[in-house]
């Protein structure tokens, strides 16, 4: 077999070769160059620790260096180019930090640091492994400046955060006489946006206008978007109406400025003109109008809907979006019926965004199955540990009463921030468990967190649920004396409650006269609902009008201060506030009740008969009334409308939406593990006082615990009695 069949039978002998013999054999030949393109293309199949491990100059880079003869110095040259080769190809592959130094280490050895194709690719990868000042290290060392350098610097700068020194790189440009390209715009651009730099973008702007790139499509992108972010909308339409050619990231960006500047209308003008110019929404489209759709009218969410409906092949991202969409407008029924698509669509495997979108809406309607599923896709996705994530799990598990699997995962976090604690005293505040509440508290302080303004909010709620008017009094002033925290509406508003509930209603009044900004609507609503828990008409009066100033449109206020005149024997009064009711208009709101059941979640209303099992429901109901009025039961008729005839009263009470939902659970499961015994309940408003009795009798009578949660706080009825002490 001749030199070069031997060559070539080492060429195609697969993984297994001994890079140091192809050396040997190749020199021995005289056929270093064209051995270094069959090299390249066989070390493209192999990876970077193989390639180390049959390279020993590359993984011992202290031993020997390769043999080649010092007599025949015209080889040295070429094997270098070689030597240059592999090198690159493995910077090319993303190496790790370990294999990275060994090659930086092997180019120094070989005196090679000035090279500009290594010292580039050197500088790429340390700064894809967020070692920028190695690879600023490399970039002095490269005596040669060109565009293409000075980029990699630049965008290494900028894509590890550090906007103001990928700035000063592009300044350089000038003194070492560059011409920028088409590269260098959109990332120090980027560098503007970032940083909100509008006078360094606007010079920008000037240099690519005087280079002839500000409207080409890249670098007129950069300053769509950077006049954006920064506030300056009139420019950002000029540049993109100037750009010769554009696409969807250039309307997106225009999308993204006037959403993030709160320009909503105009964010969704921006889509509609879209579509008249047949460019396609995408899911860059979606996220860069989420600011816009966030607590506004149906018909945007539906429009965000549609678009998301009408795109072909929908990427995780939309997904996502229209799932956080939904959950931005008080939507968790749609986004949770939105997660179980996603579930069941081709190719799309949840993330970490996912889940931490639709654990609030598994909370929001008491989905505790599906919330256990995504609990168990977490754990076997390794999606954790992940603080957003467990936080999620937390907030989920607590707001379908769950606080043991709660306590759960807080106990097997491995790092915990001050989020984890507050929603885990969250949970036990508005489970009645103020004890436990303040304990977990004083844990969070020795574990060496710093409460925030939130944490304080949740211990003053805990205490407010329990009736801890000590303890209340005792956070208040650790807020404001120790940790220096200025109170804010809510402290102001739980202080209030506290009082209230402790029958300290003329303090409480006091309280607010004091407090040194203007009460809002939840300090006076807190006020009116101690009043009406103890008979306070007086002070009830004077909250009363205080509320119907911020939010003369909000029927509960009439109402409670309709049933505050009812308890005291009013009636005309009561009579009057209907009245006035009548001739603004209002209504009260439905009452709506959500609970799951074999995975799904059904919806009742007031009165309902839209559901299959209606007749049946209603058969239980009567049954179940029968037996609660045997135990004493009397229907409260102070909660039922006060404009409803007497006789109407009591059917009027006994089909309120969460009386059907339980009497529907009851039916459609049985008793099991703790999790499963449980029926929960969320109602969108507050429970009245005939549902209240109703749902302690039916626990005692069905020995099943029930969970409702109303628009204040849990109310977890068991065998007769419930957590909140009946008050509420």
């Amino acid at each position: 077999m001749g030199k070069k069949d031997r060559l070539k039978a080492i060429g195609n002998a697969g993984r297994v070769i001994d890079v140091g013999g192809i050396f040997a054999y190749a020199r021995e030949a005289g056929m270093i160059p064209s051995l270094a393109a069959r090299f390249s293309n066989l070390m493209k199949r192999i990876n970077v620790g193989l390639r180390l491990r049959h390279f020993p100059e590359l993984k011992k880079f202290h031993t020997q260096k390769v043999a080649f003869s010092p007599t025949k110095p015209e080889f040295e040259p070429k094997s270098t180019s070689v030597h240059d080769t592999l090198l690159c190809q493995v910077l090319d592959t993303n190496p790790d930090y370990k294999t990275l130094k060994t090659v930086h280490s092997r180019i120094i050895l070989q005196n090679r640091r000035c090279d500009s194709a290594l010292g580039v690719k050197l500088i790429k990868s340390y700064a894809a492994l967020k070692d920028v000042v190695s690879a600023r290290n490399v970039f002095d060392e490269i005596p040669e400046r060109n565009v293409i350098i000075l980029n990699v610097m630049i965008r290494s700068y900028v894509n590890n955060g550090l906007y103001r020194e990928g700035i000063q790189v592009f300044g350089t440009m000038c003194g070492f006489d560059v011409r920028p390209d088409h590269y260098t715009f959109p990332c120090v651009l980027k560098a503007c946006s970032c940083s909100g730099n509008i006078v360094i973008g606007k010079k920008i702007h000037g240099s690519a206008t005087r280079v002839g790139l500000s409207s080409t499509l890249f670098t007129g992108n950069g300053l769509v978007s950077m006049y954006g972010k920064c506030g300056f909308l009139s420019e950002a339409r000029l540049v993109l109406d100037d750009m010769s050619r554009r696409d969807v990231v250039s309307w997106n960006s225009l999308v993204a400025g006037y959403a993030q500047n709160q320009r909503f209308d105009d964010a969704l003008e921006v889509c509609r003109e879209m579509e008249s110019v047949k460019i396609s929404h995408d899911a860059g489209t979606m996220a860069s109008l989420l600011p816009a759709v966030t607590n506004t009218t149906r018909d945007n969410v539906m429009y965000v809907r549609d678009m998301f409906l009408k795109m072909g092949k929908k990427s995780l991202v939309s997904w996502n979006v229209m799932i956080g969409v939904y959950m931005k407008n008080a939507m968790p029924l749609e986004a949770v019926e939105l997660y179980s698509r996603m579930m069941d669509a081709d190719g799309i495997e949840p993330d970490s965004v996912s889940v931490t979108s639709v654990l609030p809406a598994c909370g929001d309607t008491s989905a505790l199955s599906l919330g256990k599923k995504i609990h168990g896709y977490v754990e076997r996705k390794k999606l954790i540990p992940n603080l957003l994530v467990e936080n999620a799990l937390i907030d989920m598990y607590a707001k379908c009463g769950c606080l043991d699997r709660a306590r759960d995962v807080f106990e097997n976090m491995k790092s915990r921030d001050v989020v984890s604690w507050t929603a885990m005293i969250s949970a036990y505040g508005v489970s009645g468990k103020g004890r436990d509440a303040v304990t977990l508290f004083s844990k969070m302080q020795d574990s060496g967190l710093v409460p925030d303004s939130i944490a304080f909010v949740t211990a003053l709620a805990a205490c407010s649920h329990a009736g801890l008017l000590e303890e209340g009094r005792s956070y208040f002033k650790l807020m404001t004396d120790h940790y220096k925290i200025t109170p804010r509406l809510e402290h102001l508003a739980c202080m209030v409650d506290i009082l209230g509930r402790a029958g300290k209603v003329k303090e409480a009044y006091s309280f607010i006269q004091e407090m040194s900004m203007e009460p809002n609507e939840r300090v006076w609503g807190a006020l009116l609902g101690a009043c009406r828990v103890h008979s306070d008409t007086d002070i009830g009066l004077l909250a009363a009008d205080k509320l119907f100033q911020l939010a003369p449109e909000q029927s509960g206020y009439y109402v409670l201060l309709s049933n505050i005149y009812a308890k005291a024997g009013r009636w005309e009064e009561v009579t009057k506030v209907r009245d006035i009711m009548k001739s603004k208009g209002l209504k009260k709101n439905p009452g709506a009740s959500n609970v799951e059941v074999n995975g799904g979640i059904h919806t009742f209303l007031v009165g309902d008969r839209s559901h299959p099992q209606s007749d049946e429901i209603y058969r239980e109901l009567d049954v179940l009334v029968t037996k609660m009025k045997e135990l004493g039961y009397v229907p409260d008729s102070e909660s039922a409308l006060h404009d409803v005839e007497e006789e109407d009263k009591e059917t009027h009470l006994a089909v309120h939406s969460e009386k059907l939902a339980i009497v529907f659970a009851l039916m459609n499961t049985e008793e099991g593990e703790e999790d499963n015994n449980a029926i929960r309940i969320t109602k969108n408003l507050r429970i009245c006082g005939d549902c209240h009795v109703a749902a302690k009798l039916i626990s005692q009578i069905t020995s099943r615990e029930i969970i409702i949660r109303d628009t204040n706080r849990f109310h977890v009825f068991r065998f007769g009695v419930c957590s909140c002490g009946d008050y509420w």
